[in-house]
């Protein structure tokens, strides 16, 4: 009887903590930083099922979308949601991704995954360098003229 007791009072102890932790908003602060990790985790589950045998290789197509996607979300939620403003091509590439796993894992897949995949990636790499250069581009080009007039005005050699 006395381990009985023992056991309901720690039981009410570990509640009575949650319960604080949760009016403290420890659990809310928790979830903002790590509810991509619920997205990654179903991307990872579904690789595990692939690799299992017990799904087939379609769901590597989800599976890769949705690991890329939770790292996107953890670089927004860790360093800001202006990042998206930089790294919204990453959900192209996502597609990208799933599509290259079945491509990579299944032996059968269509011919046209591959060029799929690969169209996605461009796209995605020619969108991402399209936003940095028109984002922080204009600092590189001041910088270059900048360099560019110091050499005119430092060079001995007066050819203009």
């Amino acid at each position: 009887m006395a381990g009985n007791r023992f056991s309901v009072g720690i039981i009410i102890v570990v509640i009575g903590v949650i319960l604080l932790l949760g009016k403290l908003g420890v659990f809310g602060f928790v979830w903002e930083l790590f509810w991509p990790a619920l997205i990654l985790a179903v991307g990872l589950l579904l690789h595990a099922l692939y690799f299992n045998k017990t799904l087939p290789s379609g769901v590597l197509i989800p599976g890769g979308i949705l690991v890329t996607i939770s790292v996107l979300f953890f670089l927004c939620t860790f360093f800001g949601w202006g990042l998206m403003a930089y790294i919204w091509p990453g959900f192209i590439f996502a597609v990208a991704v799933g599509l290259y796993e079945f491509h990579m894992f299944d032996k059968y897949s269509p011919r046209g995954t591959l060029m799929a995949a690969v169209a996605l990636a461009v796209i995605a790499g020619v969108l991402f360098g399209m936003t940095i250069l028109f984002t922080v581009g204009i600092y590189f080009i001041a910088i270059v003229l900048i360099g560019l007039g110091v050499y005119m005005i430092v060079n001995k050699r007066r050819s203009w």
